[in-house]
């Protein structure tokens, strides 16, 4: 058995816009509430995700890369022992382009049920997406709630 949390959403903007907003930390720091994600982006080189503080939250590897329509990631949980516990999750990101706008899908799973992790992301990423939506949309990112 597996859990899974999908994310829909629509932003008005290109694909290479919402690549660039999801890779480069001069972007994440503006909409993630001053986090940062770090790699190189290359298949099977590392990720890391640093708050500001320079703790990592979380970290993986870059499982597959078609730049700028999907993005395959080994997620691990860093900071609370009861996360890490669960092991690596996978998370794809899937950018395709629709009329004027790319549809933003994201999948965080894990191969197992009841994942305390899955239930975390699933309350993180709409608060985290709809930041980035405001961001490319108006040049304003949201407020952390």
């Amino acid at each position: 058995m597996s859990e899974k949390f999908v994310y829909v959403t629509y932003i008005r903007t290109t694909q290479e816009k919402v690549w660039e907003a999801l890779t480069k930390p001069e972007f994440t720091r503006q909409f993630w509430y001053g986090i940062v994600l770090e790699s190189s982006w290359k298949e099977g080189e590392p990720w890391t995700m640093v708050a500001p503080d320079g703790a990592i939250y979380d970290a993986g590897e870059v499982i597959e890369v078609e730049k700028p329509k999907h993005l395959v990631l080994s997620w691990r949980h860093q900071m609370r022992p009861e996360l890490k516990a669960e092991g690596e999750a996978r998370c794809t990101i899937d950018l395709e382009t629709t009329k004027d706008m790319v549809k933003l899908t994201v999948t965080h799973e894990m191969a197992r049920t009841g994942s305390k992790l899955i239930a975390a992301v699933s309350g993180g990423w709409p608060g985290i997406l709809s930041s980035l939506k405001s961001y490319l949309e108006t040049g304003k990112a949201l407020e952390r709630v």
